[in-house]
């Protein structure tokens, strides 16, 4: 699943809200031809379902595996431009981080990165994203990431592992991972699901992405604005310096490396099966099908808990050091 995550996986989408871990993308209900118009880039069709609130739906009790319809990417584009209950916590060179805590559950806060990207296409970023090799390039906190399965033509399930700031553990995810193209936008989302074939590791800590996505939206032929959401269970009791750091520091410099990426990408692509592109052509896509049934979702209570509120940063991490504040080397985006 090409990068869903700043957590990060990108997979894609991957973790940040982890970022309380670093930075990391959710789905729902949808037919097989509702989902082709949306993977074709088709205006999404107005029904009576429009009529209805469109604040956030909620994400934290579904208990089934669904790809996601269009309410639920029209709720993730909502939450996404909201200004009501976010605190900003960082703005410069064009960059914003604003944090939201959940009540219902302290630990389990939600953060949304806005970058300007003034030379840089929608479709550009979009192919990024995307893009699972090119992101073993530019992503220098990715262990390991690949895609598992196709689900339908803009939905699919993939793994993502990715190395957390000094001194905590490195984490990874499976997420089932949905896109929609929308004419000059587009959204990318992902959430965690449990793939018989990749249960937890005992070297790495299982995270759970409750609901974690991009917004890209078009603002000129060569330029762009890309929102990004994420709630992660990160599987432990964070210190607050990870968390004051991934909403400070790790998301904004994420969020830069990733247009760095951007710039560089029509040059690399070029070179790297320029006409590949499965996330616009489904044609392409050399990944075996998968049911649904096959898959039951993540839910962060089934899985161990490690806490690591007692860590604290080391000397070189306080200091810039290896990893630290002049180095790109302890940031994702997934």
């Amino acid at each position: 699943m090409s990068g869903d995550s700043m957590p990060v996986c990108p997979r894609k989408v991957a973790s940040a809200s982890a970022a309380a871990s670093t930075l990391s993308e959710p789905p729902r209900r949808t037919q097989e031809s509702g989902t082709r118009t949306r993977a074709l880039g088709l205006p999404m069709e107005k029904s009576a379902a429009s009529t209805e609130p469109q604040g956030p739906r909620p994400v934290l009790g579904r208990d089934s595996v669904q790809v996601p319809d269009d309410q639920d990417f029209r709720s993730f584009r909502s939450e996404c431009e909201a200004e009501e209950g976010w605190n900003l916590t960082y703005s410069k060179a064009g960059v914003s981080v604003w944090v939201q805590a959940v009540e219902m559950d302290r630990t389990l806060h939600k953060i949304k990165c806005r970058m300007e990207c003034r030379d840089v296409p929608a479709e550009t970023l979009y192919d990024v994203l995307h893009d699972i090799e090119y992101r073993k390039k530019w992503d220098s906190n990715v262990i390991e990431t690949f895609d598992i399965a196709r689900l339908t033509v803009n939905a699919d399930v993939g793994y993502y592992s990715w190395r957390c700031p000094k001194p905590l553990k490195n984490r990874d995810v499976i997420t089932l991972r949905s896109w929609l193209p929308m004419g000059t936008d587009y959204i990318i989302m992902n959430y965690s699901v449990k793939h018989p074939k990749y249960p937890p590791r005992k070297d790495l800590v299982r995270a759970v992405s409750i609901q974690t996505g991009y917004l890209i939206q078009s603002t000129g032929p060569k330029s762009c604005v890309i929102t990004y959401l994420a709630q992660v269970d990160p599987k432990g009791s964070l210190p607050k310096w990870v968390v004051n750091k991934s909403s400070q520091f790790l998301a904004p410099k994420a969020m830069k490396k990733m247009y760095k990426a951007c710039v560089k990408y029509p040059e690399w692509k070029q070179k790297h099966q320029p006409h590949f592109k499965p996330w616009l052509h489904p044609e392409q896509s050399p990944l075996p099908s998968l049911a649904l049934s096959e898959l039951s979702v993540q839910h962060a209570d089934s899985l161990e808990n490690i806490d690591e509120s007692a860590v604290t940063e080391s000397r070189e991490e306080r200091t810039g050091g290896a990893g630290g504040e002049g180095s790109d080397d302890d940031t994702s985006l997934t």
